[in-house]
């Protein structure tokens, strides 16, 4: 009788837990009298079908959280979200549809838009096709992603009419021609990701109305023109990156008035010189890129008084002058890149304090310093090579001069490097070890000094980046030991070949897509391109591996005649921001080499440096005096003899005055041979 009440209380103190669970949100669908409508459920199936989701279990109800219905597995994601609260907690509507890094394919659903409750929808990271429906324009959302998929097609006109969108993201698509200005009628909007496309044409005058942007990003697009000055509308905004684009300078002054912004990338830009742009009302800048955009001058002196900034990247322009002194007190910098400037004086003595605690990356290489040299081209974090004007002054080390001279006598003559990977023989051929993992602001000498590499950059979102990719599957290539790893680069990566004999030379550059994959997943949508240099003329264009290969895992080869001069052979890899750089996960764009091969075809007898010709002519000039003060003393000394005795003897015909001048001459010309 007892153990009977007992039972009974036990019974009901679970379903009283199990009443309360299950009331958090409507969850449990045998507790509920809540109802998803019939319109929702049908939409679920015929999105199901068109993105060929396999997993909904339609015989739980959808808002239940149970089955595939909610499900969060690492990066996985594949929820369905309820609001259970209308009609006094009776009716339930989806308010998120969230399937990301599921591999999905198909094409996008016109069935989403009878989720007529839906606030947020997210598709990124799949593997789905064609063009966004118009129909999407009656969509309710706040969110949208389509992020690192392969929509292609226009931008539907549509989209400007969608009342509530506050973000749209659709960087790392393959998405086409104009940016509609209907979507400048999107009063609401504040964030507009459209970067890694294929959009042409310019920014419309319409967005001049997006008062509430605050993250704006068209990177590696076609998009023309000049930035345009309405910009000075966008009060709000915190974050601008145009990078990679075809537009054109200068920066507008009315970006002097975004007092709000954080973060501004603006890089690679076409057309006119231009002074650096006015950002002193920025104060709480955090990341300042504006890389090759023909900015002249002296560092604005007020950079170096932002409490907050953390990176900053004016390489590649025109700078000139000192390097400020204020840029020695700022606290929060993590990164600095001044490579490839004019800029000028003594060295500053305050980087040649920093210290690897500090963990302050620095890279100050190609600059024209006269003053207070170093000891050493990298030092810590910090990159000097090339940083200083004079490419004679003994006094310096090598790799602080332009064009890192060969201080000896030139003695190679071709060159093997295994980049990223250990040291491999290859038909007899060994490639060598490149397998440092370091490359912020890094110089690297060999151990046998023949080559050396200058790595620039940071992996921007992923600051744990590898500069080293590692293939992670079974390569079936000829020579699997060269495309195993490759040496990666976020910005800018120089490769040089060192005391080398001047001549002609075969360079051959041996490329694998080894991070993206080929299958039908998200992973294989990434796009990596990159331009490559050699003796500073470009050679490869918007180059992208995997298009040129046929595909991922692929080797290929680009092979090149180039002459070399001064001994020093310089091989160019840069990021121009284009391409992907958020697929499978952001961080992951920038030049990959996997080896490199110089061989020399032919020797180049009257190029020699300017020290060797001077030796050579001054020691040839001194010869022919010599003959000459011979000649002429064997002249005088005949005639006296023979008035001396009355008569000479010859016993073999004189050398005439030609003939002592032909013979160094003669001599000069082996030389040279």
């Amino acid at each position: 009788m007892g153990m009977a009440r007992g039972g009974g209380g036990f019974r009901l103190l679970v379903l009283l837990l199990l009443g309360l669970a299950c009331s958090n949100g409507g969850r449990c669908s045998w507790a509920r009298t809540t109802l998803l409508p019939q319109q929702e459920v049908e939409a679920l199936k015929g999105i199901a079908t068109k993105l060929n989701k396999t997993d909904w279990d339609f015989s739980v109800d959808p808002c239940s959280a149970s089955g595939n219905w909610a499900n969060s597995t690492g990066f996985l994601i594949s929820n369905v979200t309820c609001d259970c609260s209308f009609k006094n907690n009776t009716e339930c509507h989806i308010i998120r549809l969230e399937l990301m890094r599921q591999n999905l394919s198909g094409v996008l659903p016109d069935e989403v838009v009878n989720l007529t409750y839906l606030r947020y929808l997210d598709l990124s990271r799949n593997f789905i096709q064609g063009p966004i429906p118009a129909s999407w324009g009656d969509l309710p959302v706040y969110n949208l992603s389509l992020q690192g998929n392969r929509i292609s097609g226009i931008l539907p006109k549509e989209l400007g009419r969608m009342p509530m969108l506050k973000s749209i993201q659709l960087e790392g698509n393959q998405i086409e021609g104009p940016i509609p200005p209907e979507l400048g009628n999107i009063s609401t909007l504040q964030r507009f990701f459209i970067s890694a496309n294929n959009i042409t044409g310019e920014l419309p005058s319409t967005f001049s109305r997006l008062t509430n942007m605050t993250d704006f990003r068209i990177d590696g697009n076609s998009i023309s023109g000049k930035i345009p000055s309405f910009i000075k509308n966008w009060q709000s905004v915190n974050r601008i990156d145009m990078q990679g684009t075809s537009m054109s300078g200068p920066i507008p002054p009315e970006i002097s008035l975004l007092k709000n912004l954080t973060e501004l990338r603006v890089t690679d830009l076409s057309g006119p010189s231009m002074k650096f742009p006015p950002l002193q009302n920025a104060l709480h800048l955090t990341e300042v890129v504006l890389r090759n955009c023909s900015i002249y001058g002296e560092i604005p002196y007020y950079l170096g008084q932002m409490l907050y900034l953390k990176v900053l990247d004016i390489s590649f322009n025109k700078l000139t002058g000192k390097v400020p002194e204020t840029f020695g007190g700022m606290a929060a910098l993590q990164y600095l890149y001044l490579t490839e400037n004019m800029l000028t004086g003594d060295f500053p003595s305050w980087m040649l304090k920093n210290k690897a605690s500090n963990k302050v990356n620095m890279d100050i290489s190609y600059n024209n310093f006269t003053g207070n040299p170093p000891s050493e081209c990298q030092q810590v974090n910090l990159n000097m090579v090339s940083s200083f004007s004079s490419s004679n002054d003994n006094l310096l080390q090598p790799c602080l001069r332009k064009r890192l001279p060969c201080t000896t006598r030139p003695r190679h003559s071709s060159l093997f490097v295994n980049c990223g990977g250990k040291s491999v023989s290859v038909n007899g051929i060994t490639y060598e070890d490149d397998s440092s993992q370091i490359g912020t602001s890094t110089f690297v000498l060999s151990d046998d000094k023949k080559w050396a590499y200058s790595s620039t950059g940071d992996f921007v979102g992923n600051e744990n980046g590898d500069y080293i990719a590692r293939n992670t599957s079974k390569l079936t290539l000829a020579y699997p030991e060269l495309y195993t790893e490759a040496r990666l680069s976020p910005l800018s990566l120089k490769y040089y070949g060192l005391c080398m004999e001047n001549g002609e030379y075969t360079v051959k550059l041996h490329f694998a897509e080894i991070v993206f994959t080929d299958d039908h997943t998200y992973s294989s949508n990434g796009k990596r391109v990159f331009d490559v240099f050699i003796q500073g003329a470009k050679v490869l264009d918007d180059f992208n591996i995997k298009d040129q290969a046929g595909g991922a895992h692929r080797e290929i080869t680009r092979t090149f005649t180039t002459n070399i001069t001064d001994n020093t052979l310089e091989i160019h890899f840069y990021w121009g921001g284009k391409g992907t750089t958020a697929i499978p996960y952001r961080g992951v764009y920038g030049p990959l080499i996997s080896a490199i091969s110089v061989t020399q075809t032919g020797r180049n007898h009257h190029r020699l440096s300017t020290r060797v010709v001077i030796a050579i002519v001054v020691g040839a000039a001194s010869f022919t005096v010599i003959l000459l003060l011979i000649a002429f003393y064997f002249k005088v000394f005949s005639k006296k003899n023979a008035k001396g005795n009355g008569k000479f003897v010859s016993y073999s015909k004189p050398l005439s005055f030609t003939s002592y001048v032909m013979l160094p001459a003669f001599v000069l010309i082996l030389l040279f041979l």
